[in-house]
């Protein structure tokens, strides 16, 4: 029987061509039963837990309507749509006091002034969410803004091609997932909301207000007024896609202008006095050496 396994095996690994259509199949079978399994991270599982925690704690702080509307606003701008997101936003501000509190206590570094370091960070712990979703906000805005322009030009190729506003507005935000996937994300919810009986021209505006991209709400009026008038789409489409690739340009060559300007506080406070030091400081020391004796 061992003499039989072992000749199977080797009948099976060696002899076979590795190109055998068993082997492929079983082995595809193999492999998409085990990535049928569902497989969670460590970091997925400890991500899980904060958001419960942050839940948890934010049903304890009191909150009104218009507190509660203005952050659900922010976070979907942030592009958190889920309800449970404003909740942990809140739990956050709650938790991050306390933590910074015990971080300060258990360092003794409260002991420079109790009053004042207590206070400053009970306020930077309340304030921390708010920056991080304001962070959040602009890091997404600028990133629908960078590929705007892109997902202009394949509209337009679109419309050029025969397809109507709403196929060519659904094909580009099918497109422009890989390189864009905020922009993909807000112009499917856009073609979702016009499917559930939403009127084109509010479905694009909500798009705008949702993203706060200033030049998402421009093409938004600009399509508007399009389709009401009755005016040639693509060629529209044209000459606003060649304005938005020209501000694109310009923004970075603004970007490029103020880059010499912002290296100046590291030239100067970093850079320049290393180079002094590493200059002067061999023919200081050599001058100290001469004039040292003399002045005894």
């Amino acid at each position: 029987m061992l003499a039989a396994l072992v000749v199977g095996v080797t009948f099976v690994f060696v002899v076979l061509p590795p190109t055998d259509v068993a082997r492929e199949r079983l082995t595809r079978l193999w492999l998409d039963a085990k990535s049928a399994v569902p497989k969670v991270s460590f970091r997925q599982v400890q991500k899980e837990r904060a958001e419960r925690v942050l839940q948890e704690a934010g049903k304890i702080m009191p909150t009104t309507s218009k507190d509660t509307s203005r952050t659900g606003f922010l976070m979907i701008r942030a592009g958190y749509r889920r309800p449970e997101s404003i909740v942990a936003l809140q739990g956050a501000k709650i938790v991050l006091p306390i933590l910074l509190l015990a971080l300060v206590y258990f360092t003794g570094f409260y002991r420079f002034n109790p009053i004042m370091i207590l206070a400053m960070a009970v306020i930077l712990g309340y304030l921390l969410p708010d920056f991080w979703l304001t962070s959040r906000i602009r890091k997404r805005q600028r990133q629908i803004t960078k590929g705007f322009p892109d997902a202009l030009d394949l509209l337009t190729v679109c419309v050029e091609a025969g397809l109507g506003l709403d196929q060519g507005l659904y094909r580009v935000g099918q497109d422009i997932y890989i390189t864009c996937p905020e922009l993909s994300d807000e112009m499917k919810l856009m073609n979702m909301e016009a499917r559930l009986g939403k009127s084109r021209a509010d479905a694009m505006r909500d798009m705008g207000t949702r993203t706060g991209v200033e030049d998402i709400q421009t093409a938004v009026a600009m399509l508007i007024q399009t389709d009401r008038f009755g005016t040639d789409l693509a060629k529209a489409l044209r000459v606003h896609s060649d304005t938005m690739r020209m501000k694109r340009r310009q923004r970075a060559e603004e970007m490029a202008a103020k880059a010499s300007v912002k290296m100046v506080p590291a030239l100067v406070f970093f850079i320049f006095p290393a180079m002094f030091v590493v200059i002067l400081g061999p023919a200081i020391i050599a001058l100290m050496a001469v004039l040292t004796p003399n002045m005894k």
